[in-house]
């Protein structure tokens, strides 16, 4: 039957395979950018069309489903992963671990020196929620309110909350987007985390020098007016305390011990649980399990505090989930018929080096992130592409992860029209073009990626390669 399925279409020409690229790219980047579309219907259009090609040209229908269920394979552990953040959220929530450490992250503002702690604070409590989006949307706003009182240039203070909030978003565990590369490269978590140091470190350290040339000020006590009443709620309404620092602990000492994530993410829950019946011992099992299937509800009064704290549960994860889905569902047909291959033959051939593989990767995710505005897809289409190409060249899949990072998630709130950068602006009320001179780790995260690429600095290379290498060096050294 297979064999059938192979003779069962023509071969896909270069020309044909840029035309199909061309026209998915046009086709989602109109859905998203011209009509406002959320990216699901549009790569739903997509992979029908595609079906639809694929049908025409003579694919049989195994052919076809072999191809989305390739696609789809490489998602399951990080679908299943991304329902344990889900829990892992609302059960780190209620118990005060969250709220801890956003506590612990606000005593780091300084009305002295703002933007810099803007950017920390941000990168903190970023970390620590995994979620970008939901960093902008309310502290974002808190301390954007705070930075315009002051007499700071709002895009400074824009740029700066933006690149602490994807600082979070892109080095957190509970970040989709962080485990989308991950799962997408094939590489295991908290291995692509610690890999994303190489070019993440750098580019935090020269933001941060850099909002610390830019955003120095004479201390306002009123501004801290805000963050002092966020703190009180927060203290009013959880248990903060160090003792909630543990599950942190926990985690990073399951990455040391290289526990695969679901395990640690499975640990931490049932921890995260234990906690919460130990300083809340009214709680009831109904309640704890209504928390983890439709996520955490704040009632403090406090609506910034109630917007950022209300979130988690399985249930809030189904809509990425399905987009993941169907993103796969449309990578594995594009690889299944060769269309990807195809179009990246020309572009492979000139790669003469890990340098030059790692910058076209990166500009690969940018050019998805321009023509179609959509960051998941900016991570899924260029993994697809290269991840043979990297492995060719003795590069291991950490490297690609990494590069998908670096390329495609940090760079979508850089593009005007992309949906990352148009959901920013609007909530801050600062155009894209404005704060993007100023949102310094996604410009310089890239940098750093492809500067690791020509000098072999943090470049994760498979172990076979390596080991040729050596045999070769020492071959030349004995002189044979």
């Amino acid at each position: 039957m297979k064999e059938q399925s192979n003779k069962s279409h023509k071969p896909v020409s270069f020309g044909e395979a840029i035309i199909i690229l061309l026209a998915m790219l046009a086709i989602m980047g109109l859905g998203v950018i011209k009509f406002g579309l959320s990216p699901t219907t549009p790569v739903l259009l997509v992979i029908a069309l595609v079906i639809l090609w694929a049908k025409v040209r003579g694919a049989d229908w195994d052919t076809i489903h072999g191809g989305i269920t390739e696609g789809i394979k490489t998602g399951i552990i990080p679908i299943f992963i991304f329902l344990l953040i889900g829990a892992l959220i609302s059960v780190w929530i209620a118990a005060g671990i969250i709220p801890s450490m956003m506590v612990f992250g606000f005593h780091l503002i300084s009305a002295q020196w703002f933007v810099p702690s803007v950017f920390l604070v941000c990168a903190i409590v970023g970390t620590s929620i995994g979620s970008a989006f939901t960093i902008i949307s309310t502290i974002g706003i808190a301390l954007f309110g705070m930075g315009t009182t002051m007499g700071f240039n709002p895009a400074l203070v824009a740029g700066a909350i933006i690149s602490g909030a994807i600082f979070g978003d892109k080095t957190s565990p509970l970040s989709d987007s962080t485990n989308l590369a991950s799962a997408i490269a094939e590489s295991e978590l908290f291995a692509h985390i610690k890999n994303l140091m190489w070019s993440t470190i750098p580019a935090f350290f020269v933001s941060l020098i850099l909002y610390f040339i830019l955003g120095t000020g004479a201390s306002d006590s009123n501004a801290m007016g805000k963050i002092n009443a966020t703190v009180a709620t927060l203290n009013a309404n959880f248990s903060i305390t160090w003792w909630a620092a543990l599950p942190i602990i926990v985690m990073f000492v399951c990455a040391w011990r290289k526990i695969p994530a679901i395990e640690t993410l499975l640990l931490n829950v049932g921890l995260g649980i234990v906690m919460l019946f130990i300083e809340k011992p009214s709680t009831s099992i109904s309640s704890v399990a209504t928390m983890i299937e439709s996520g955490f509800v704040s009632k403090t009064g406090n609506a910034s505090v109630d917007a950022l704290l209300s979130r988690g549960g399985i249930s809030a994860m189904m809509a990425t989930v399905s987009l993941i889905i169907l993103t796969l569902t449309l990578g594995g047909l594009l690889m299944q018929f060769n269309i990807i291959q195809t179009a990246m033959v020309p572009l492979a051939k000139r790669l003469k080096s890990s340098g030059s593989l790692v910058t076209a990767a990166i500009l690969s995710g940018i050019g998805v992130n321009i023509f179609v505005g959509e960051q998941y897809l900016s991570v899924i289409l260029p993994g697809k592409a290269f991840k043979q190409t990297f492995n060719d060249r003795g590069l291991d899949n950490l490297a690609l992860s990494r590069v998908l990072e670096d390329g495609g998630t940090v760079i979508n709130y850089l593009i005007p029209w992309g949906v990352a950068a148009v959901f920013a602006a609007n909530t801050l009320g600062v155009s894209t073009l404005a704060y993007l001179p100023f949102c310094f780790f996604s410009l310089f995260s890239p940098v750093f990626s492809i500067l690791s690429g020509f000098t072999g600095v943090g470049l994760k290379r498979l172990p076979s390669s390596d080991d040729q290498s050596a045999t070769a060096a020492s071959m030349a050294a004995d002189g044979r």
